[in-house]
């Protein structure tokens, strides 16, 4: 994985698995990689991870079996697409208004574009 400067790793690892959750690659209770398997996957250092998943934990997105493991919560889906609507409106979508804003694109036509795109 290639990590972006602008964004702490832990957070950037909280992207990479919840976007699995959202495409349905982890789905509710299966098992994810352990804190030391995603370190070496992704080469970064355990602490990391594990401040990760701990977040990811606190969000009701994963949950941990004692000595079993982490497993993708029941309403995970639900927790991640709410959180990551809630990001999207809050900070891509005002620098998308600006971005059509200073290239003089309406609405009518960011509207026929996405009828053309959905057909």
């Amino acid at each position: 994985m290639e990590f972006n400067n602008n964004k702490a790793i832990y957070l950037q690892i909280m992207d990479l698995i919840c976007e699995k959750v959202l495409k349905g690659n982890w789905t509710e209770g299966d098992k994810i990689p352990s804190v030391r398997q995603m370190a070496v996957e992704l080469e970064v250092n355990p602490n990391t991870v594990a401040r990760s998943y701990s977040a990811l934990q606190d969000d009701g997105v994963i949950f941990n079996k004692r000595g079993i493991g982490y497993f993708i919560s029941e309403d995970a889906i639900k927790v991640v697409q709410q959180f990551s609507k809630t990001e999207f409106l809050k900070n891509d979508i005002p620098n998308f208004f600006k971005k059509m804003n200073l290239l003089g694109i309406s609405i009518e036509e960011l509207s026929n574009l996405y009828d053309q795109q959905s057909n």
